[in-house]
């Protein structure tokens, strides 16, 4: 269960402002009858505990979880309306916990199980409809609340080789840090538009039929409102399903803006403690920070890390990603090797050489 949430005016005063717009837009939602759903994110964990990953949003109907048609515009993903302090049911193998979420609506919460590796269906329930600063809402009778079904993969305890991915610039093709181009591909783009970066699809699909059980882990300081999004890019270019580690859009209890680089140097610190036998395969771009937040985790936990592995933009990407100060040469003296490369195929070929990949598959790329 998470900590008591801070009163209202201890926090930020872009996030009491936020929360207020929210409050308003759940009064006229419900009036209108929506209903609280979870928007369930593939979770991970171990045979004794699962990360579950969702957030709780009020929706029309049962029929469209996300609020947001396949193919829809992204400005879309960003207008549906979360359940502050919601508690939900969690139902995994035979186990049930409840847990709350924040005042973003998120779900993210560690559940006792006892599960065999692999993959397992989650059910959510939203078990409290009633807002706690204005009282108990009924839900609609014509629109009753439903349970929603996510996925965990459980890793299996012999594991030792996991894989770490960022999303944008590195398993697809965005430019994404630049403002204007970010607002663009964020709100405007159709999905179907978006581009697989070349190679990485196979790249990723031989790692893990080369270690079979790998965990993947697509971490993204990319908002959670596009959760589903990028899930479906995922899968529709054939790379490994897996958890996505994303941020919240919008001001902290704490400040205006969040912090992605410490959100990524969070994320891995965690992910070594509650795995301390994995090693991890380190992918991302040197478009924005990848290569220093990785090399800190190496300093940090040098015995943790298999390689590094960081996609070159081109001179064109990197002018419109913003890029300065390019690295592509790692420190010296690095106990931990650094592969580096404009596409999947470059980085694949040193990675064989390294005999981090097994025989390259005989199948043909999907395009975006």
């Amino acid at each position: 269960m998470p900590s008591n949430p801070l009163p209202d005016q201890a926090l930020h005063v872009a996030a009491r402002l936020e929360n207020r717009w929210v409050g308003w837009r759940t009064e006229r939602a419900r009036a209108k009858g929506y209903v609280p759903l979870v928007i369930p994110y593939t979770g991970y964990g171990s045979t004794s505990w699962i990360r579950v990953l969702g957030r709780v949003m009020l929706n029309r109907g049962t029929h469209r979880l996300t609020g947001e048609p396949i193919g829809t515009r992204g400005w879309r993903n960003f207008t549906s309306v979360p359940v502050q302090r919601a508690r939900v049911r969690v139902e995994v193998g035979g186990s049930s916990a409840e847990v709350t979420a924040d005042r973003s609506g998120l779900v993210d919460a560690v559940v006792e199980v006892a599960l065999e590796p692999g993959w397992h269906r989650v059910t959510y329930a939203v078990e409290d409809t009633q807002d706690p600063a204005r009282g108990t809402t009924p839900s609609n009778p014509r629109n009753p609340v439903s349970p929603t079904h996510g996925r965990v993969f459980v890793v299996d305890p012999e594991t030792r080789f996991g894989l770490v991915s960022d999303i944008d610039d590195t398993v697809m093709v965005t430019a994404l840090p630049r403002p204007l181009l970010a607002a663009w591909h964020t709100f405007v783009v159709n999905e179907h538009a978006r581009t697989t970066t070349p190679g990485m699809p196979v790249l990723y699909e031989r790692l893990t039929d080369t270690h079979a059980g790998t965990p993947v882990v697509y971490l993204s300081t990319g908002a959670w409102n596009v959760a589903p999004t990028l899930t479906r890019f995922l899968s529709r270019n054939l790379y490994p399903a897996g958890a996505l580690l994303l941020t919240d859009w919008g001001p902290t209890p704490d400040a205006l803006f969040r912090d992605g680089t410490k959100h990524k140097r969070d994320a891995l610190e965690r992910l070594a403690s509650e795995f301390p036998d994995m090693r991890w395969l380190l992918v991302g771009d040197d478009g924005q920070h990848d290569p220093e937040t990785y090399e800190r985790f190496c300093e940090r936990h040098p015995d943790r890390v298999v390689a590094v592995c960081i996609r070159q933009l081109s001179p064109g990407e990197a002018v419109l990603a913003g890029s300065g100060n390019r690295r592509h040469v790692r420190r010296d003296g690095s106990k931990v090797p650094w592969f580096f490369g404009n596409d999947g195929a470059a980085l694949a070929e040193q990675l064989e050489a390294a005999g981090l990949l097994g025989d390259s598959p005989q199948q043909p790329e999907v395009e975006a």
